[in-house]
């Protein structure tokens, strides 16, 4: 069921999804978050969350994201929450190479990252508030991981899932992805037939009128 779900999701966009979200009444998308290469296709997947946090001792420790990535599966998408600080990076070239070697699906940062031109070549799409020079080495740590975290204001579990694109990033919580896809793939297909009336020399006031293609809702 997993594969289908990251199927159907791959196969859609973050607007449709977002408008099932709202359509049910459920939070997900974020807008604080953008692309920072144009991967020019969707990414869908399972989260894995890292948190991240100052360093606070002298000393050795555990890079941000390395555990996570050492054991994280296909289709999978990391996602670091810290806490939307972009004075410093918690991703970046090597964590890049690593990522594409277990099949990663993509990287979501509550923060900044660096290192885009690597993950632009290796073809592993990035998202975060911005990219920056600076290191995290001697900066911040990981704090924990599969751990419920905040990404810009919306909860997020590892194994729920995510969709992200040029609109942005919108999250759906595990248990209710069946009816969120259902819904959106429901919304999408509307979307289709407006664009075709159009191209087929409809007015668009009256192919957007909900007279001519009703809103998709919840409990058809």
């Amino acid at each position: 069921m997993t594969d289908a779900i990251v199927a159907a999701l791959r196969a859609l966009d973050s607007c449709a999804v977002s408008d099932a979200l709202d359509t049910l009444g459920l939070p997900g998308a974020v807008t604080a978050l953008t692309p920072m290469w144009p991967a020019g296709r969707t990414v869908a997947g399972r989260v894995r969350t890292v948190t991240a946090a100052p360093k606070a001792s002298a000393g050795p420790a555990t890079h941000i994201a390395t555990p996570l990535v050492a054991v994280a599966d296909p289709d999978d998408v990391v996602v670091i929450d810290n806490h939307g600080r972009t004075d410093v990076s918690c991703w970046g070239g090597l964590l890049a190479e690593a990522a594409v070697q277990r099949g990663i699906a993509g990287i979501i940062v509550d923060g900044a990252c660096r290192d885009v031109q690597e993950s632009e070549a290796l073809g592993l799409p990035v998202f975060a508030r911005q990219a920056v020079p600076v290191s995290a080495r001697g900066r911040i740590v990981q704090q924990a991981m599969d751990e419920r975290i905040q990404v810009a204001g919306v909860s997020v579990a590892s194994h729920d899932y995510v969709i992200a694109d040029v609109n942005g990033v919108v999250f759906v919580a595990a248990a209710e992805v069946e009816r969120v896809v259902e819904l959106a793939g429901r919304i999408a297909d509307r979307e289709s037939r407006m664009a075709e009336a159009v191209r087929s020399g409809r007015d668009v006031s009256e192919v957007m009128h909900d007279s001519q293609f009703p809103t998709v809702t919840a409990s058809e």
